[in-house]
């Protein structure tokens, strides 16, 4: 099974040493140990959210502020697990574990890659799951070791995690001939941050949540002429 997944997550691989490094830096340069940013990747393992996580350590605790940052950030993967459920069903107890790892990646992975019958599907997805995680664990201790015992300027590090949200856009949108989901999600998402912006300015940060309800109640609604499209 590792001979079948390990080649289809080299380009995680890659990315996620790069992406994990940059924020063992980050949060090393904030004073802690390269020990904690094994044990964050290990037990955490939100890209994102650890990135935020760093600028949240380095303010005084607000729990509330917390919780609704990780909720904002972390809101889709609510939605990658509904879409999910048929393709994970019957996998046993290796379903906790891969809704545990499920990053974006990962679900780009799971989603666009095709398993051939006589692969054991439930395998598939768990060794996948599992090779990514320990890619984002190596890239976080190593990350970690460097910002801890060399000098130097890390500004602007934490852009690495818009590029690669960018990076699985575009790849997403040149493996599809169906671009209506994306321009929907695009849509949405711009009209809830003007929105927001303009007429709700104090809660303008937190414009992810309804962003993705939008995203969702407008898939819900054009799902039918969607999967007619996307059948073609």
């Amino acid at each position: 099974m590792f001979r079948v997944a390990f080649p289809k997550t080299i380009p995680i691989l890659f990315g996620y040493l790069f992406l994990g490094c940059g924020f063992g830096v980050l949060l090393a340069k904030s004073g802690y140990h390269f020990l904690w940013t094994t044990f964050t990747a290990s037990t955490v393992y939100s890209g994102s959210m650890q990135y935020v996580a760093v600028d949240l350590l380095n303010k005084p605790f607000n729990i509330f502020n917390a919780i609704i940052m990780t909720l904002a950030v972390n809101i889709r993967h609510v939605f990658y697990g509904l879409s999910l459920i048929e393709k994970y069903k019957g996998i046993g107890i290796k379903k906790i574990y891969c809704m545990f790892g499920l990053t974006d990646e990962t679900y780009s992975l799971v989603c666009s890659q095709y398993v051939p019958d006589y692969i054991d599907k439930g395998r598939y997805y768990f060794v996948t799951t599992v090779l990514n995680h320990c890619y984002w664990i190596t890239g976080c201790t190593v990350g970690g070791i460097i910002g801890q015992f060399v000098e130097f300027n890390a500004k602007g590090i934490d852009f690495v995690m818009t590029a690669l949200f960018v990076v699985i856009f575009l790849e997403q949108w040149e493996s599809t001939k169906e671009h209506s989901p994306a321009l929907i999600g695009v849509g949405c998402t711009a009209l809830c941050l003007v929105v927001f912006k303009s007429f709700l300015p104090m809660l303008a940060t937190y414009f992810l949540i309804p962003a993705m309800i939008c995203i969702f109640t407008a898939l819900t609604v054009f799902k039918a002429p969607l999967e007619r499209r996307l059948s073609k």
